[in-house]
């Protein structure tokens, strides 16, 4: 025991391992990499579906210039010899305001809020041989001001029906009654990294699929949660292409927020059922694999599988990600009292193609919330449960010293197809026996559009160096499962909830700071599904309202004085 002791301490100290994340908290620096990754100007095997990016030694060789400073986290003292190093990390402050109701895309530990809202992150990275330790937590704090939610007006059955999401999903309106302010371990983590491989302890946000604005299943759209992690640090080269994975097994827990009018009633009948308290247990994986003679495609497959606590410890269920795909081969029947009735699981499968000479890429993502009988099933009833992202992302440029153009579209569809007539699905992330849904603290975890929901978004951009301008279009059907469901007997086709978004963006790098600003303006028709029945004529226009949201993303980067491959001491400069 001694001599492998040993074997591991001499390991530590002799090996030089840097490693460290860009977190999605700065999401905007990921996104710059993508486009410079299209001009030919970054690692062209990154395939850009599993975030955040390993920087150092293990992870992706990012250019100074395409983040603005030589060092992501710049180096404030090495120690034994210079085998361990201590880097101050950016520091991140975001901060976001809406003036009618919420508007939460992609923002992490945020809560959907009316009013402002701010976070604060800024940490340290600590490594020693082959082990790393971050640690960047986050605070934040909302006003959690009221706003207009799911109207009284709607009618008893309206109300019924829009608890059958309630109680089956972890979604409130507001988070309370008052402010809100938490601090969270944030994006923090211990590993072992060798090579391009890294097993830890994490908080951190991840991101899986290609998407670049809503993930299905996987995103920054709720809080992190705490996880087992073994996953690549950059793409694994073999002699047929490239491989990236990432296996997580973690811990989500309930808001403990509940919805609105939780004492409402229907025929005699409270509508609000309390859902279990316990925790659920969360095993996901993605595979990304990218062959070596198609130049820039990369092919891959994501799965998840959650239950709650009792369930996985109970039955030793521990690694129900690599158990049977379809449901033909449950252990314990079909029924909704097996084992595998207790689980919520999603399945799907992506693509990314980036064609260099193009300057561009396109990208997709079809994924099912609902396990299939059978390789059969999967294929006579293909739009049982399903749900898809697809995208296009194209750069102009005249000359390597001239200013960027860009362009990008991604449609996202949620709502159910006609498959749900004989065998409804219901909606995506929510689900029957796990009551809470695919959500962590009050959020769901994939697109930030939310379940029963479609998109589109244009956006349209200059770029100049590290400064890029645009102004995007984005059009969302608010949650079309509800709206069918609760007015179809009613044949009433008035009621759709649609939101018009246009978002002026700037981004600008000065000296050590980054910053990035959006505003969206938003004309929401027939917000909540509302509109009088009484006013003629019959096709009038319901309740519709403005809406403006604010984002503020601030991240500085401290200066270090760095020549060559030698490291000194950092240069604090505010």
């Amino acid at each position: 025991m001694r001599i492998i002791l040993s074997v591991v301490f001499c390991f530590c100290f002799f090996q030089k391992v840097q490693a460290q994340t860009i977190n999605l908290n700065e999401g905007f620096i990921q996104q710059n990499l993508r486009t410079a990754q299209l001009l030919g100007e970054f690692d062209p095997s990154v395939s850009f579906t599993s975030l955040p990016i390993h920087t150092g030694k293990i992870g992706v060789k990012i250019d100074s210039s395409l983040i603005g400073s030589n060092e992501y986290g710049a180096t404030l003292k090495t120690f034994f010899g210079k085998h361990g190093t201590l880097k101050i990390l950016p520091v991140d402050f975001i901060m976001e305001y809406s003036s009618h109701h919420p508007y939460s895309r992609n923002n992490g530990s945020m809560i959907p809020n009316r009013g402002y809202q701010q976070l604060v992150s800024f940490g340290f990275h600590a490594e020693l041989g082959p082990l790393s330790i971050q640690f960047k937590p986050e605070s934040i704090y909302a006003e959690n001001r009221n706003f207009e939610g799911f109207p009284d007006s709607h009618y008893g059955i309206t109300w019924a029906r829009r608890y059958n999401l309630w109680n089956h999903i972890d979604m409130p309106e507001r988070f309370g009654e008052n402010a809100y302010k938490k601090s969270l371990f944030g994006q923090s983590s211990i590993r072992l990294n060798y090579k391009g491989l890294s097993l830890g302890l994490s908080s951190e946000n991840i991101w899986w699929g290609p998407s670049i604005r809503n993930s299905i299943m996987m995103s920054n759209q709720a809080q992190g949660f705490n996880h087992i992690t073994f996953n690549t640090t950059r793409p694994i080269k073999t002699p047929i292409g490239n491989f990236e994975w990432q296996v997580v097994t973690g811990r989500l827990e309930g808001s403990g927020f509940r919805p609105p009018v939780p004492n409402q009633t229907f025929g005699g009948t409270n509508l609000y059922f309390p859902k279990n308290d316990d925790w659920r247990y969360y095993q996901g994986l993605t595979f990304t694999y990218s062959p070596k003679w198609v130049e820039g495609l990369s092919l891959g497959f994501i799965r998840w599988v959650q239950m709650y606590g009792e369930f996985a410890t109970t039955n030793s269920d521990y690694f129900p990600v690599f158990d049977g795909l379809f449901r033909k081969n449950d252990r314990y029947g079909l029924t909704s009292d097996s084992l595998e009735g207790e689980r919520d699981q999603g399945a799907g499968f992506f693509g990314r193609w980036v064609w260099q000479d193009a300057k561009a890429e396109i990208y997709g993502e079809l994924n099912y919330n609902d396990a299939k009988y059978n390789l059969r099933d999967l294929i006579l009833d293909s739009d049982h449960a399903r749900a898809y992202t697809m995208g296009i992302h194209k750069v102009f440029q005249k000359s390597p010293t001239s200013k960027i153009y860009e362009f990008s579209w991604e449609r996202t569809v949620m709502q159910q197809t006609s498959s749900r007539l004989l065998r409804d699905a219901g909606s995506w992330y929510m689900h029957s026996k796990v009551r809470h849904g695919y959500t962590n603290n009050g959020e769901v975890m994939g697109a930030g559009i939310g379940p029963g929901s479609n998109s589109q978004y244009f956006e349209f951009a200059m770029i100049d160096k590290l400064d890029k301008y645009s102004i995007a279009f984005e059009v969302i059907d608010q949650d079309n499962d509800f709206f069918i469901y609760a007015f179809e007997e009613a044949q009433d086709f008035r009621r759709y909830w649609k939101d018009f978004n246009v978002h002026f963006s700037v981004q600008k790098k000065i000296k050590n700071y980054w910053g990035r600003i959006n505003v969206v303006y938003s004309r929401s028709l027939n917000y909540q599904w509302e509109l009088d029945d009484y006013t003629n004529p019959y096709y009038h226009a319901g309740t519709d309202v403005n809406n403006i949201h604010v984002n503020f993303n601030l991240t500085y980067h401290f200066n270090s004085k760095k020549k060559s491959n030698q490291r000194k001491d950092i240069n604090f400069k505010l």
